[in-house]
């Protein structure tokens, strides 16, 4: 098996939706933002090769909107898709899998592109990776969060035939569906874990503060753990546990995601892999006087 770091270049957002209650003053301090109160973000995705296999984790925010619309979000940088797919030796039509975290545009608009009047899979030769739960969360939006769920983004894959769903770890309960610990609006027992496997390699964890189901990737390397943490922790900055992006639906179960996910982090030495941070690329954790923060920074390839 390797990994590999795929960037997709930078875009905007505004801070305070980004850190939530967090004052400006305290998070301003990681993440500074420019005159018009946006701070820089990466669209960073994992390429996993194992096997005869070549999973794509997630897909950016692609190129097909119009320029009103990347105009909300000031997209930067050199890096593309396609030429860091080229710079490890790869074209898109070798991807066999991509595996969308959640809906969300700017994780995956990438996945269709606009050619002629046609919206069709941007990897020809993929199967596309969702979860029963977030599909129907994302192709029947609430108000709120419509706004991030893009129809052209997600209904041409259903309609190329290629959409498959990664087992939601509630739906396996069936009937047994009991008592304690709410998720979802499903009662569960308590030692019930939110993940599902999804190959040999990669264990699935859900988390549904952010969006309904979203799912991270927990990847066995190289006798690690290597966790894709998604919108769950976007940057170093978010580590703190009261750090909750205003955009999250459930932001007291984020908290509660948050907890237990450093928790059994720290415990394990896991690898923190950011979709998101704009300077730190991964990052192992440790135990301090404030709570779990950062311990090394290092990049992928450094592993």
């Amino acid at each position: 098996m390797k990994l590999y770091s795929i960037d997709t270049g930078f875009f905007k957002l505004d801070g305070g939706a980004m850190f939530g209650v967090v004052p400006k003053t305290i998070w301003s301090k990681s993440n500074p933002a420019d005159e018009n109160n946006l701070c820089t973000w990466a669209m960073r995705l994992l390429l996993i090769e194992d096997g005869n296999k070549l999973i794509l984790i997630d897909t950016g925010i692609g190129d097909k909107q119009d320029a009103k619309f990347f105009s909300h979000y000031y997209l930067h940088g050199d890096a593309t898709l396609d030429s860091s797919l080229a710079k490890h030796g790869f074209h898109r039509d070798d991807i066999t899998d991509v595996f969308l975290t959640h809906l969300h545009f700017d994780h995956c608009g990438g996945s269709i592109i606009r050619k002629d009047d046609k919206l069709i899979p941007a990897f020809k030769n993929a199967t596309y990776w969702s979860n029963e739960a977030h599909w129907k969360t994302a192709t029947e939006p609430n108000d709120r969060e419509k706004a991030s769920f893009l129809k052209e983004n997600i209904l041409p894959i259903l309609e190329s035939g290629r959409l498959r769903f990664v087992e939601d770890p509630i739906q396996k309960l069936g009937e047994n569906k009991k008592n304690i610990t709410d998720a979802g609006g499903v009662t569960l027992p308590k030692s019930f874990k939110f993940e599902s496997r999804f190959s040999e390699n990669i264990l699935v964890r859900f988390v549904y503060g952010h969006t309904d189901a979203m799912m991270i990737p927990k990847i066995s390397y190289k006798g690690k753990t290597i966790v894709y943490m998604a919108d769950l922790l976007p940057s170093i900055g978010h580590l703190p546990i009261p750090y909750v992006m205003a955009y999250d639906m459930y932001p007291l179960r984020t908290l509660q995601e948050k907890k237990s996910f450093l928790q059994e982090a720290v415990e394990n030495n896991y690898i923190l892999f950011f979709e998101h941070d704009p300077v730190n690329e991964c990052c192992t954790l440790k135990l301090t006087e404030k709570g779990i923060r950062s311990g090394e920074v290092f990049k992928l390839g450094e592993i």
